[in-house]
C-alpha cells in the first residue's frame, strides 16, 4: 500500500478550507439589504401575520386552567354573560358573541353600535387609523357601523372569541388567513383571488335600506355601510353556523367600593396622530371610563350619547409596517406582552399571553394570577410601546 504524500497535501488544505467556506456562505446567507429586500416582497405577496396560523391550530397545547385559588373569594360566577359578567336576564342574553369591523376615520364618526358592544378591540391600521372588532353578546343594536374590511390582526383578535366575524371585505391576499382560522363569517364580498374560498355571503344594497344591509345615503361610500345584527344572525343561521357558543377571556369582580376607587382621572393612548388619540376619562360616581377621541366626546350616533365603558385594558405587543405598497401593519396577536390594566380608578400591571389565535386571551397580574375586571363593557387597546400610554 501506498503513503499519502503529505508534502503534497499540507499546501492544498488551506485552499480547500477556504473554498468550502466561499461555497457554504454562497449557499446559506444573504447580505443584509437583500434579507430585507426579500422580507418586504414577502409581506407584498403573503398574509401580513405574524405567525404561521395553520401551525399555531395544528400545535395547540390548549388554554391553561387556572387554579380555582388563584381567583380568591371576589371572583363572580354563576348564571352571567360570558363577556360582561352582568347575570343572565329578559335584556342580557348569552347569545354566541358576533365580532364585527368598525372603522374610525373621521368621515367614519360618530359610527353606530359600539355604545352597545360588551368588548371593543381598538388596534392601529395603515396610515396610522384605527379601527374596532366590536363584539355582542349580552345585547344586540339594531345599527351596526360603518363596517369596513378585514385584516389578518384583526380576524385573529376576532377568533378569541369564537363569533361570527362580520367584515365588508378584505385585501385578496387576507381571505386565506379568515379560511385558515375557520372563522364562521358573513360578507359581502368574497375572494376573487383564488387564494381561499371565501364567498360573498350577504347583500350589498348599493345605496338605501336592503334586505340584508343599508348604505347610509347621508354619509359617501366606503364609510356608509351598516349592518342590523338581528339579521345578520338570520343569515347566519340561515348559513347553519352554530347560533351558541364562543369563548371569553374574562373573570369578573364586583365595584370597587366609593372608599377604594383611585384618583387615575384620564387615560391617553397616543395610537399615531391627535386625529386618532383615544382618552377616557374617569367618572368616580359612575366608575366608568368616558371615551373621548382626536379631542372631542365618542359619541354614538343612533342614541347621541357618549360612550363610556367599566374597564380599560392596554396589551403592549410587536406592530411594525410590513413594507408592502398598501402599508399593511404586521401586528402579534400571541404569545404575550405587557399590560395594564385600569378599573376603579386604578391600574393593575400584569402580562397578557395567548399560545394561539384561536385561543381567548389570558390576562394576569404580576405574580402570574388571573385579573378580575369589573362587570359590564370593557375596551382593550394594543400599542407598541410604554411611551403610547399616559396617565
Amino acid at each position: 500500500m501506498k503513503r499519502l504524500n503529505t508534502k503534497i497535501l499540507f499546501p492544498i488544505l488551506p485552499v480547500l478550507f477556504l473554498l468550502i467556506v466561499f461555497l457554504l456562505n454562497l449557499a446559506g446567507c444573504k447580505p443584509a439589504a437583500v434579507q430585507e429586500t426579500a422580507e418586504q416582497t414577502a409581506a407584498a405577496e403573503t398574509p401580513a401575520t405574524t405567525e404561521d396560523t395553520t401551525e399555531d391550530i395544528k400545535d395547540d397545547p390548549g388554554v391553561k386552567e387556572f387554579n380555582p385559588d388563584d381567583f380568591g373569594k371576589d371572583r363572580i360566577t354563576g348564571n352571567i354573560n360570558i363577556l360582561t359578567g352582568v347575570e343572565l336576564s329578559d335584556n342580557v342574553l348569552a347569545q354566541r358573541p358576533i365580532a364585527v369591523m368598525i372603522e374610525n376615520t373621521p368621515d367614519a364618526r360618530p359610527q353606530s353600535g359600539l355604545i352597545s358592544a360588551d368588548v371593543v378591540y381598538e388596534v392601529v391600521d395603515e396610515a396610522g387609523i384605527t379601527r374596532f372588532v366590536a363584539v355582542f353578546s349580552s345585547q344586540d343594536s339594531n345599527m351596526v357601523g360603518p363596517v369596513r374590511s378585514a385584516r389578518p390582526y384583526y380576524a385573529e383578535i376576532a377568533a378569541s372569541f369564537d363569533p361570527v366575524y362580520i367584515f365588508w371585505g378584505t385585501h385578496p391576499n387576507f381571505y386565506k388567513v379568515v379560511q385558515q382560522l375557520g372563522l364562521d363569517y358573513l360578507s359581502p364580498l368574497g375572494d376573487t383571488s383564488g387564494q381561499s374560498s371565501i364567498t360573498g355571503n350577504f347583500a350589498d344594497p348599493g345605496s338605501g335600506e336592503g334586505k340584508d344591509a343599508i348604505r347610509d345615503a347621508t354619509r359617501k361610500a366606503p364609510h356608509n355601510a351598516y349592518v342590523r345584527l338581528p339579521r345578520m344572525r338570520e343569515i347566519a343561521q340561515n348559513l347553519a353556523y352554530a347560533a351558541d357558543g364562543g369563548q371569553s377571556s374574562f373573570y369578573f369582580k364586583a365595584d370597587a367600593p366609593q372608599s377604594e376607587r383611585g384618583n387615575i382621572s384620564d387615560i391617553t393612548i397616543n395610537f399615531s396622530s391627535k386625529t386618532y388619540k383615544a382618552e377616557f376619562k374617569y367618572d368616580s360616581a359612575t366608575n366608568k371610563y368616558l371615551r373621548y377621541c382626536g379631542e372631542a366626546p365618542s359619541m354614538d350616533s343612533e342614541s347621541g350619547e357618549q360612550i363610556s365603558v367599566n374597564n380599560v385594558l392596554v396589551l403592549f405587543t410587536d406592530i411594525r409596517n410590513s413594507g408592502n405598497k398598501e402599508g399593511h401593519m404586521i401586528i402579534r396577536t400571541t404569545q404575550g406582552g405587557d399590560a395594564y390594566y385600569f378599573m376603579d380608578g386604578n391600574v393593575v400591571e400584569g402580562t397578557w399571553d395567548r399560545y394561539s389565535a384561536l385561543d381567548p386571551f389570558e390576562f394576569k397580574d404580576k405574580e402570574g394570577k388571573p385579573v378580575l375586571i369589573n362587570r359590564g363593557q370593557t375596551w382593550v387597546v394594543m400599542i407598541s410601546g410604554i411611551e403610547q400610554l399616559e396617565y
